[in-house]
C-alpha cells in the first residue's frame, strides 16, 4: 500500500510518498525526476549503518554516483561548524548545480542537508528521505532548513522546499520508543490545530500507534496531508497561515533552550509546550478547561511529559523573546478554542507574568 501527497505551490508542487521499502526505490523516483551523474548523501553514522547500503544500492542500479557526507549525531551539531564541512566536501567533489543533496535521517540531518542544499551555489535540488516519525510528519515536509545559533534554535535558516519526500515506515522499526512517543507529539498537534475527526482517531488509537501497527502509516499520512495543505496556502509564513504549525513550540522552544539542547527531544518540548498552550488559553479564556483537559490526556496516552521544568517566568520570557516567532517586540502565541480550532494572538507582558505565576 502506498500514498502519495501533493505541496502544491504557486509555481511548482512536489510529491510526499508513502510506502513501506521505498527506500529501495530511491534511485528510480531521483531518475524520474530528471536527475542523473553525482548525488550527496548527508546522514550520521548510526542510521547510515541501517538505510545507507539499501539507499546507496538504489542509487546506483539508478545510475548515480553517490558521495557519503555524515554529521554526528545530536542537536549540538546542527551546527555552522558542521555545515562548513559539508561545504567543503561538495566543493571539493566539484558538485554542480544540479547535482542533488539528499538527506538520510531525522530532523537534524533535514535541516543541516536541506539549508546546504539551499546556500551552495544559491541552490541545489535537495530530497528528503526522513527516518523518524518526527521528520517524517513535520520536519521533512514544508521547507524549512536551519542551523542552531548560541542565542537560540534554529535562527540561521532560509525556506527551501525538497523536490521530493520519500517516507519509508519501516524505519521506524528500529527507533527508540522515545523517539516514537517524541514524532507522536507533532502527529497530535495536526488534530489540535486542524482536524477533530482526526483527533479522535488518535484518541482511539494511542496505544496501536505506540505500538507501530498499521494505524501509523493513517497518521503519517493524514498528517502529512494536514501540513502540505498548510505550507501551500503560506509557503514562506506570512499571511499567517501557516503559523498554526507552530502550536506548543514558543514555550516547547523556550524550554529547549533553557534547559540546553538534547536534554528534552523536540517532541517532548513541544508536548510541554501544547499543554503550557491550552492551560495559558484557558486562562485567557479562549478555552474550556475541558479541551485543555483533553489534549492533555492525550499526550499523556502517548507517553509523552505534560508537566513542564520549573523554569523561572524570567527566563522563559527571556528566551521567548529571543525566538523567531517574536515579531516587532510582540509575543505572538498560537492559542485554542476548541480541538481542530487554533487562533494567532498577540500576548502581553502582563498575561504572560500572570500566567507563569499560577502555573
Amino acid at each position: 500500500m502506498s500514498h502519495k501527497i501533493i505541496v502544491e505551490l504557486n509555481n511548482r508542487s512536489y510529491p510526499i510518498e508513502i510506502k513501506r521499502g521505498l527506500i529501495s526505490e530511491a534511485g528510480e523516483r531521483l531518475k524520474s525526476l530528471g536527475f542523473s551523474g553525482k548525488c550527496a548523501i548527508i546522514s550520521n553514522p548510526l542510521v547510515y549503518s541501517l538505510y545507507g547500503e539499501g539507499l546507496h544500492e538504489s542509487l546506483c542500479l539508478g545510475g548515480f554516483e553517490p558521495l557519503l557526507i555524515t554529521v554526528p549525531d545530536g542537536e549540538q551539531y546542527k551546527s555552522l561548524t558542521e555545515l562548513k564541512k559539508i561545504y567543503d566536501v561538495l566543493v571539493e567533489n566539484r558538485f554542480e548545480r544540479g547535482s542533488p543533496i539528499i538527506a538520510l535521517g531525522g530532523g537534524v540531518i533535514g535541516d543541516i542537508a536541506g539549508f546546504a542544499a539551499a546556500t551552495y551555489l544559491r541552490g541545489v535540488p535537495f530530497v528528503q528521505v526522513p527516518t523518524t516519525l518526527l521528520a517524517e510528519v513535520d520536519s521533512s515536509v514544508g521547507g524549512k532548513t536551519a542551523v542552531n545559533h548560541i542565542g537560540g534554535k534554529n535562527l540561521i535558516g532560509s525556506f527551501y522546499q525538497p523536490r521530493c519526500v520519500l517516507i519509508d515506515p519501516d524505519t521506524l522499526k528500529t527507533l527508540e520508543e522515545r523517539d516514537i512517543k517524541t514524532g507522536l507529539a507533532e502527529v497530535v498537534k495536526y488534530g489540535v490545530i486542524l482536524d477533530k475527526e482526526f483527533f479522535k482517531f488518535l484518541e482511539q488509537n494511542a496505544a496501536g500507534l505506540l505500538a507501530l501497527k498499521d494505524v501509523i502509516i493513517k497518521a503519517i499520512s493524514r498528517s502529512c496531508a494536514i501540513k502540505a495543505e498548510v505550507v501551500s496556502a503560506d509557503e514562506f509564513e506570512t499571511s499567517g497561515k501557516r503559523a498554526v504549525l507552530n502550536l506548543g513550540h514558543t514555550f516547547g522552544h523556550a524550554i529547549e533552550s533553557i534547559a540546553g539542547y538534547g536534554v528534552y527531544r523536540h517532541g517532548e518540548a513541544v508536548a510541554m509546550g501544547m499543554v503550557m498552550a491550552a492551560r495559558f488559553s484557558v486562562k485567557l479564556g479562549l478555552c474550556k478547561s475541558e479541551t485543555a483537559e483533553r489534549i492533555e490526556a492525550l499526550i499523556s496516552a502517548m507517553g509523552l511529559p505534560t508537566e513542564p521544568p520549573e523554569i523561572k517566568a524570567e527566563a522563559y520570557i527571556k528566551a521567548m523573546r529571543h525566538d523567531k516567532k517574536v515579531s516587532g517586540g510582540r509575543m505572538r502565541f498560537i492559542l485554542i478554542r476548541d480541538i481542530g480550532e487554533v487562533l494567532l494572538r498577540d500576548v502581553s507582558l502582563r498575561e504572560l507574568e500572570d500566567f507563569f505565576s499560577i502555573s
